[in-house]
């Protein structure tokens, strides 16, 4: 890989679809420069990134199987280490994953999720009302900042038994870790800030369990596998804060101006012929909230037909350019449209790595929208959506903010 021209990832993300069009024309496998010169083969073909997440080839594991890691070319201030560095079951791999999955789901059920229903309608609804105060205050209103943050936020703290004192912290910290365009420093200390806070919260819940998803994190054990570790514990919060916040709140944001901007299908399911449900999926597929997930590494030399990853190489997930694969999705791959029926994506991962999270996500995301809608059926941009500014991240896949008039108040 070393020897072969590497395509130079534009870390401000400035479009991330027609980049991905260029990787995906650039074969099975295209070697890219990663920040701080780190390089990856980045797979963006929606068929060959599906066959390679349940390939026991690929490990995530880079203390058994990345070379750059091994050989301690990675330096210690790189701006994605965080991403690679934890120790859960994000960067697991054979039985080891195993392990922490089992543990980790015992405390993430379906039944969990499901109760937490009324609970994300009742935030939203909150939310809901802070939205139309601005609206009356300021006429515009920044929905991504007052409504698509704040949601997700809000869940995962109540999830986590968070304290209010503790969720400035945590928005910065979740923040900055989707900014690579942030100095090496700058992510080498937010890092110790995340393991500050958390390792607090962990601590804390040790001393004073409660009904909360870090307690069962904590207190969970099985005959099999046994208990976490305090250093798990606290990797696997950091994996579940950043999983479970960003991606949703682009998702918000990326269905949100979907609907605004194709006002004929936002009439399809104003009228119940369409599914709010319909809408999550197709933003999924059309918008990876994630445009690009690090790492994975090749176990063994992997052949792909028209190249060859060779064994501890690493590999970028490239899943917006996946989303918008005329080989898997048809020629109107690029444009959204929730009556195409295709509802697999690889938005929340493929096979053993998929994301536990993904029923609240979709739980969050279609109250969310059915709610907000409803209750603002005149809502619009503020300005041209052209002039809307994408976030500067390569990874984080959503606006820097979305501009918006409510219009008539339907709860007055």
């Amino acid at each position: 890989m070393d020897q072969l021209q590497a395509y130079v990832l534009d870390v401000d993300g400035t479009d991330i679809q027609a980049e991905g069009a260029r990787l995906r024309e650039g074969g099975s496998a295209v070697v890219v420069e990663l920040p701080g010169g780190v390089r990856a083969w980045a797979v963006g073909h929606a068929g060959t990134l599906k066959s390679l997440l349940t390939d026991s080839r690929v490990s995530k594991d880079p203390r058994q199987h990345w070379a750059a890691w091994k050989e301690d070319r990675i330096a210690a201030d790189w701006p994605l280490r965080l991403w690679v560095s934890v120790q859960n079951m994000f960067t697991a791999y054979g039985s080891d994953h195993r392990r922490l999955r089992s543990l980790v789901a015992s405390g993430f059920t379906a039944k969990r999720t499901m109760e937490l229903k009324p609970w994300v309608e009742r935030i939203t609804a909150t939310l809901l009302d802070e939205v139309a105060s601005l609206g009356r205050a300021n006429g515009v209103v920044d929905l991504r900042g007052a409504f698509a943050y704040q949601l997700p936020v809000e869940v995962i703290c109540r999830l986590f038994g968070v304290d209010d004192s503790q969720r400035a912290g945590l928005r910065k910290v979740v923040d900055t870790v989707f900014d690579t365009t942030t100095t090496p420093e700058a992510a080498q200390a937010n890092a110790e800030d995340m393991y500050r806070i958390l390792t607090g919260l962990a601590e804390q819940k040790r001393a004073q369990p409660g009904d909360d998803v870090t307690s069962a994190i904590i207190q969970a054990d099985s005959v099999r596998f046994g208990r976490l570790t305090d250093a798990e514990v606290v990797d696997t919060l950091i994996l579940m804060l950043t999983a479970g916040h960003e991606t949703t709140v682009n998702l918000l944001d990326q269905a949100m101006t979907a609907m605004l901007t194709h006002p004929e299908q936002l009439a399809l399911v104003r009228s119940g012929e369409r599914p709010w449900s319909d809408v999550v999926e197709e933003t999924l597929r059309w918008q990876a909230p994630v445009a690009y997930l690090p790492l994975r590494y090749a176990v063994t030399d992997i052949d792909l037909g028209d190249v060859v990853i060779p064994e501890g190489d690493a590999i970028l997930a490239a899943y917006a350019a996946a989303g918008r694969d005329e080989a898997e999705y048809g020629e109107t791959a690029g444009e959204f449209d929730i009556t195409r029926g295709v509802k697999q994506h690889l938005a929340f991962g493929h096979g053993i790595h998929h994301c536990l999270g993904a029923p609240l996500a979709r739980l969050e995301a279609t109250t969310a929208l059915r709610m907000l809608f409803e209750r603002f059926p005149e809502l619009a941009f503020a300005q041209p959506s052209t002039r809307l500014v994408p976030m500067s991240s390569f990874l984080s896949n959503g606006h820097a903010e979305l501009p918006v008039r409510l219009g008539r108040d339907a709860s007055l």
